[in-house]
């Protein structure tokens, strides 16, 4: 992509106003935590401490509005302390120069930094060196700066106690998280009746079992129905992939398809009753025609083999899920077995507390201090910013000179897209809310009193539109902020014109420095696909592994290698969309060779699941050609690991070798032998797709170009799409 092409592109992504759910009540619970603590401000201290304190209670809001599952009282508490910490020694080392430049060039480079530990924390101290950059300005004396910063733990804990005392949709985030997986695999079996290799994306399981790690708080008080369906949704994908595929199920057409296709129908309306239950904490109302499909008798009449396996274990699944989701009524399938308690039984996720989390965070930080990291990059490439935007705001005649390097620790972030389009919305919020910020005081004078509330009512609209795009959000601050300094006695005449130019300076030199000294996702598209062939071949060895060592349906060593698995991933997928647009060439991995390795990746994830899904128990008979085969998927997945990361083509001739002696002892379970054929079909896929990449490539030390194939024609008929 062009550089043309990427700044239009990076543009018009900051200055969209996107439709999404609003939450009038969370903005007004954040608006009245700030009116409380301006008004206690000014009717016992004061504008100036006010100014302060409003500050600290207006960014301990944001943090309770970051996608975190930590409770939101402990993210106003930490962001409030931090802030008052930073303007306490902001303001120590304010008056000599170099002696704050290089407070400020420590704590932004900490900042910038600690984007290791995720992007919460990533924003928080971000904001809390840019709002230090205004807060060290307001104090005179040593006494009144620890009071200013006493009253920003004082916002903090006012924001804290309103989250506790009024609490808006309990638990709301993680009851979304966990309807919206059952839905997913609601949506999902659906879809499989018409396409039974369809393809489902594991982010809402992901996003599920993230939200389902709680502090010990938290488990104290966590709802009944929220503990043991993340589980469950778990284990009922593979069941259904496994029911409707035809290579490891029914035939694609006739009457046992289309005993799949009902059962598939109704397990997607049990699973969007138990979805819809879960999001409203209400109790689950599953459609009788749902429950009459699944209790008939025809299905033991008509499915045999693997599909009957599978169609009996999706029953029982299914009645763990609506049990969990507190229903009365629990469909089953004809003959399910033992009750599946081990299913119901959710393994604690417990989060650490946020004392805890600091050396954890140490270590990611320090894990990151390499020179080709992105995260480091973006720490030295925003502390020189925020330096020479300093220098360059104390230098220039305008007053004010935070603004520069307020407005560009505010628009920095580790990718170039976020950096670009926040720069942008950045200066066209700025102009719009200053714009309108300084008419209103031109026209109507507001005095202290007004100018406060004026400042919490932009606050309020800032809180309820911060999700539909950072233009109106940036509008929303800059009439803040204009009207916050007004309520401390600046006109508006001292601030708004210096920082309408300096805002813009500070973008600019956000931008510069990227195009200058950036971190580019795209010469790492190899790493990160290679990162997923390795997690990939692990996961496909550790379910092969277990047909030579059988160990019934609990498996530790699998799951954590599909949680692996599925992290690289979406780290491969987080990789691709921030180098679609960046300004750069794709350094020996086209667009199209990406998308079809990505396929091939997932075709080869999909088929371990499904093995995965008729894992044998513990007294079935062994396959010893079962254990050579997983080692070599494990030493020729790394081998072809390392192959990717040179521009090579990784070949497979022990996998090939070692499925031919698996086919020799003659395995009786179709899903096995099927399954082990496609895991080196996908293999070949992923080779093909990577020969179709110029320049020519070595094979085994010769040049070699394949022919791009025709992306019309189907690479594999039998084989499973993208999982």
């Amino acid at each position: 992509m062009t550089w043309l092409r990427a700044l239009k592109e990076t543009a018009r992504s900051g200055l969209t106003v996107e439709r999404k759910r609003l939450e009038p009540l969370v903005a007004l619970r954040g608006a009245a935590g700030l009116a409380i603590i301006i008004g206690v401000s000014l009717t016992l201290f004061g504008p100036a401490v006010a100014a302060s304190s409003a500050f600290g209670a207006f960014q301990a809001a944001i943090a309770t509005f970051q996608r975190s599952w930590r409770p939101r009282p402990e993210l106003a508490l930490a962001s409030g302390t931090s802030l008052a910490v930073s303007t306490f020694l902001g303001y120590l080392t304010g008056s000599h120069l170099l002696l704050f430049l290089a407070l400020l060039c420590l704590w932004t480079f900490l900042a910038g930094l600690s984007w290791a530990a995720g992007p919460t924390v990533g924003i928080i101290a971000s904001s809390n060196v840019a709002i230090m950059l205004v807060t060290v300005t307001l104090p005179t004396s040593v006494a009144a700066a620890a009071g200013h910063a006493a009253m920003m733990i004082v916002g903090g804990c006012v924001q804290a106690a309103l989250v506790i005392l009024f609490p808006v949709r309990r638990w709301g985030a993680h009851r979304d998280a966990l309807a919206d997986a059952l839905a997913a695999e609601a949506d999902y079996a659906r879809r499989l009746r018409h396409d039974p290799v369809a393809s489902f994306d594991p982010e809402p399981l992901m996003a599920a079992r993230d939200a389902a790690k709680i502090t010990p708080r938290q488990a104290r008080s966590r709802p009944a129905e929220l503990h043991g369906a993340r589980g469950l949704a778990e284990r009922i994908r593979p069941v259904l992939a496994s029911l409707a595929d035809p290579a490891v199920g029914v035939p694609p057409e006739g009457r046992e398809r289309d005993r799949v296709r009902e059962i598939l129908g109704a397990a997607g309306a049990v699973l969007d009753a138990a979805a819809r239950a879960i999001r409203n904490g209400e109790p689950v109302k599953i459609p009788p025609a749902a429950v009459a499909t699944l209790r008939t008798p025809d299905t033991g009449a008509i499915l045999t083999g693997p599909a009957y396996r599978a169609a009996t274990r999706l029953g029982a699944l299914l009645r763990d899920v609506l049990e969990t989701a507190g229903t009365q009524s629990t469909p089953t399938a004809p003959d399910p077995g033992p009750a599946t308690q081990s299913d119901t039984q959710a393994i604690p996720l417990l989060r650490p507390t946020l004392p805890a989390l600091i050396p954890g965070a140490l270590r990611a930080m320090r894990a990151e201090l390499r020179h080709e990291s992105p995260v480091t990059r973006h720490a030295i490439r925003v502390t020189a910013v925020a330096a020479a935007g300093y220098l360059l705001g104390h230098w220039l005649p305008l007053g004010h000179g935070y603004w520069a390097p307020m407005a560009s620790v505010m628009v920095m972030r580790p990718d170039f897209s976020q950096t670009y389009s926040r720069a942008v919305a950045r200066f066209g919020g700025t102009l719009v809310g200053v714009a309108l910020a300084t008419g209103l005081v031109q026209l109507a004078d507001p005095g202290t009193g007004l100018s406060g509330a004026l400042a919490v009512l932009c606050a309020g609209m800032m809180y309820l539109l911060m999700r539909t795009g950072q233009v109106a959000a940036q509008a929303c601050v800059a009439a803040y902020v204009v009207f916050l300094l007004g309520m401390g006695g600046q006109q508006w005449t001292q601030t708004v014109p210096e920082r309408v130019f300096l805002t813009l300076l500070g973008g600019v030199l956000a931008m510069i420095a990227y195009a200058v000294y950036p971190a580019w996702e795209t010469p790492r598209l190899r790493t990160r696909l290679a990162d997923w062939l390795v997690a990939d071949g692990r996961y496909a060895a550790a379910v092969v592994d277990h047909y030579a060592h059988p160990a019934g349906k609990s498996c530790p060593d699998v799951r954590e290698a599909l949680l692996t698995a599925r992290d690289a991933r979406i780290a491969w997928q987080e990789a691709v969309a921030r180098a679609k647009n960046e300004p750069v060439r794709h350094r020996g991995l086209s667009r199209a060779a990406a998308a079809d390795a990505e396929d091939a990746l997932a075709q080869l994830g999909r088929v371990a699941m499904l093995m995965e899904a008729h894992l044998p128990d513990r007294d079935a008979t062994p396959v010893p050609a079962a254990s050579r085969l997983a080692d070599a998927l494990r030493t020729s997945t790394e081998q072809g690991a390392k192959a990717v990361r040179e521009r090579r083509v990784p070949r497979w001739d022990a996998v090939r070798t070692a499925l031919t002696e698996w086919n020799g002892d003659g395995v009786p379970d179709r899903v096995v032998r099927k399954g082990a054929t496609l895991l080196l079909t996908t293999l070949e896929e992923l080779s093909d797709a990577l020969s179709t990449t110029p320049p020519p490539m070595l094979v085994d030390g010769s040049a070699t170009q394949k022919p791009r194939q025709n992306p019309k024609e189907p690479r594999n008929q039998e084989g499973p799409a993208a999982h």
